[in-house]
This record gives C-alpha cells, sequence and structure tokens, in this order.
C-alpha cells in the first residue's frame, strides 16, 4: 500500500506524519532538526513513500537537501497556494504534517520550485549584495541630509559616495557632527567594498546564460543585475504565469 508523508517545520523541531492511502495514520511524532534522525524515522516506509511533502520555509534548506541526499522524493508546498485547502485539517490536528501529506495523496498539493543547490549560494550572495546596497544608500541619504540641513548644500548621492575625510572636516566644524560624519562615510566606503568583492566573487564563479544575454540589451541592465535576474528566474519554464516572472524581478 502507497505511503505520503509530510514534514510540519519549525525553527528548532520538526513533526513527521505519515499516511497510506486509506488516510490511515501510520507514524506521527515529533523530532529535533537533525537530518539523521529524520532519515531514520523515515526509513521504514522507503519501499512505498511515494514522497516527502515539506512546506517552502525559510529554514527548510537542510532538510530538502539531506532528504534528497538520502534518497527521498521531497515536493515543496506553496504555503500561498495552498491555503484554501485548509478546511481538509482535521479539527484537532496540532500539526500540519498530515494536511501536507492528505493533500499530496489527493493530488491537491500546490508545489513551489526547489532550487538547484549548486547555484543558491551564488544566488543568495546576489541577494545579500542587495541588502548592502540598500544599507549604503540609506547611509549615504543620511549624510546627504545632514549636509544639505547643516550647510544648506545640496550634493548628489554620486559626489557624496566620493567624499574625503578632509573635505568632510571643511564642511562640519562641530565635533559631534564631524564624528556623525566621518563614521558614516566610513560605513559608505565598508559597504562599498563588500558590494565590489561580492560581485567579483560571482562574475568569477558563473556567467549569463545563453538564454539570458539578451538581458543585457535592454537599457539598465549591466552583468551584475543580468546575472541577479537568471539566478532568481532560474529556469524559466517553470513560470506558467507572467505575473509570476514579474514578482520575481520585482525583488532584483
Amino acid at each position: 500500500m502507497q505511503t505520503y508523508a509530510g514534514i510540519d517545520l519549525h525553527s528548532s523541531n520538526n513533526y513527521i506524519g505519515v499516511i497510506n492511502s486509506k488516510d490511515k495514520r501510520l507514524y506521527g511524532k515529533r523530532h529535533d532538526n537533525n537530518i539523521k534522525q529524520v532519515v531514520r524515522a523515515l526509513s521504514p516506509f522507503r519501499k512505498t513513500l511515494q514522497g516527502v511533502v515539506v512546506e517552502s520555509t525559510y529554514n527548510g534548506y537542510w532538510l530538502v537537501d539531506g532528504l534528497q541526499d538520502a534518497g527521498f522524493k521531497v515536493l515543496l508546498a506553496n504555503p500561498a497556494a495552498i491555503q484554501p485547502y485548509t478546511g481538509l485539517k482535521y479539527t484537532d490536528d496540532k500539526w500540519d504534517s498530515y494536511w501536507l501529506a492528505h493533500l499530496f495523496r489527493l493530488n491537491l498539493l500546490a508545489q513551489g520550485y526547489i532550487y538547484p543547490k549548486e547555484e543558491r549560494p551564488i544566488r543568495d550572495m546576489l541577494r545579500r549584495r542587495l541588502m548592502f546596497v540598500r544599507q549604503r544608500t540609506t547611509q549615504i541619504l543620511s549624510l546627504q541630509s545632514m549636509t544639505t540641513r547643516q550647510r544648506g548644500l545640496n550634493y548628489p548621492g554620486s559626489s557624496i559616495k566620493e567624499f574625503r575625510d578632509a573635505f568632510i572636516e571643511r564642511l562640519f566644524d562641530d565635533p559631534h557632527l564631524l564624528l556623525l560624519a566621518k563614521n558614516e562615510m566610513a560605513t559608505i566606503r565598508h559597504l562599498g567594498n563588500v558590494v565590489k568583492e561580492i560581485e567579483a566573487a560571482v562574475k568569477a564563479k558563473i556567467s549569463l546564460k545563453d538564454e539570458y544575454r539578451m538581458l543585457l540589451t535592454t537599457p539598465g541592465i549591466g552583468q551584475v543585475l543580468g546575472l541577479t535576474i537568471m539566478l532568481e528566474v532560474g529556469d524559466i519554464r517553470r513560470l506558467k504565469k507572467s505575473r509570476q516572472l514579474f514578482f520575481l524581478l520585482s525583488m532584483c
């Protein structure tokens, strides 16, 4: 008889639920977030197990990768798309694991995309790059605002990035303002160096695939942004609707 498993994953533990094709519960237990424990719990069902459903969460890499490495078929549940089926939950359920397995058994599971493990670190580096760029912009705007407020001068952001300490000392004669300005400038420089280091590492590791080279013909899209879009989209064939692509591009 076929079996189906669901895992309700939390920050420090998970609950594994296994059912059969008649919806009978065969196993249910909470485990620490340890891949050896998870594999050991699922191993008795390996021959009949049709797959293991894991809800897409921020902390699921280790679980998905570990299960796949152990030879299990893993399905990633799309949290937003399965919400309409919450009525299928049993009222006494404390865990979503049986519900996930139940949706899989009924062929109602809306699946998410399991991003290729080998490209995931590079994609995550570019996501952190974007975070550092935004943080640098925040510091630039802060220094720009202080310069305008204290001196009535409005320097563009591109000029502020090139400020030298000697110039900042001429701008601010108050020691407290000077301390703030110098520290903001030091933060801007540091974040700029971090961004450049990430860009160099990414460019050395990966290049644009042929199907994405046309991106560079679009005004405003350079190599780094082209790589970011390519790695966020992945296999474009997985996107069934144009709004899914627009959503991914909005994060780049």
